[in-house]
């Protein structure tokens, strides 16, 4: 009984208290100043800015590859096997030992030459 409790918050507590203020970068700004001096302070904030704008790009390749990824998923998926092997047979691209994805670049390859797209 003598142990102590601690107390328990939830989540949104302790989130909320981690929150940055105005007052806050303010001090941030200061410490800062003091800790770098006003000379190498603004060599430090275009190499920050230079590091948001990296991690932005490449954010942005990251959530443009797995798009592409998703569509070419998309594309391979939303056509039946059986009516991609009818199409391809119709265009004359032969289909034996072939994978899915390469009947459907023959097949729109095809589709080009015949100017059908």
């Amino acid at each position: 009984m003598g142990e102590k409790m601690l107390p328990v918050y939830p989540p949104q507590v302790v989130t909320l208290q981690f929150q940055i203020g105005p007052t806050e970068i303010i001090l941030l700004i200061i410490l800062a100043l003091i800790l770098f001096g006003p000379k190498k302070l603004p060599e430090l904030a275009k190499a920050a800015g230079e590091a948001v704008r990296v991690f932005r790009e490449e954010t942005q390749k990251v959530t443009s590859s797995v798009e592409e990824a998703s569509k070419k998923q998309e594309t391979t998926t939303a056509i039946s096997d059986e009516d991609l092997k009818k199409l391809a047979e119709k265009l004359g691209v032969q289909t034996e030992g072939k994978t899915k994805e390469d009947l459907v670049k023959e097949v729109i390859e095809k589709a080009k030459e015949k100017e059908l797209i």
